[in-house]
């Protein structure tokens, strides 16, 4: 405690007895007393409004970005085979030909040769 001992603090109360008297030693602890909360008060009160306005000070953090798919990383999650090729090119139609009904007239149907009708 600063450095007193009991000794020192001994000392220091009995000067004060004798200086101020028994009758204004309670009026003057009372007002160290209250002046010493009112300073604890007023320093808790700036480090309280420094903090506000450091926290004020600071950048917030980038706002999360949702997770869009992207036919990139579908490419990479693909099944494959050993030797590295998509799997699913080699084991599936191609999705043009599921969609495609051929037509007398198709010029891209294999079967549809011009002249020959059956």
């Amino acid at each position: 405690m600063f450095g007193l001992g009991v000794p020192e603090l001994i000392f220091i109360m009995v000067l004060a007895l004798l200086i101020f008297g028994p009758k204004r030693l309670p009026e003057i602890g009372r007002t160290l007393g209250r002046g010493m909360a009112e300073f604890r008060k007023a320093s808790n009160d700036l480090k309280r409004t420094i903090n506000v306005e450091l926290a004020l000070d600071e950048q917030p953090p980038p706002p999360v970005r949702p997770y869009r798919p992207s036919p990139q990383l579908d490419a990479l999650r693909a099944p494959r085979h050993p030797d590295g090729s998509p799997a699913a090119a080699l084991d599936s139609p191609a999705p043009d030909a599921l969609n495609r009904i051929p037509s007398p007239e198709d010029p891209e149907d294999p079967e549809n040769v011009p002249g020959e009708r059956a």
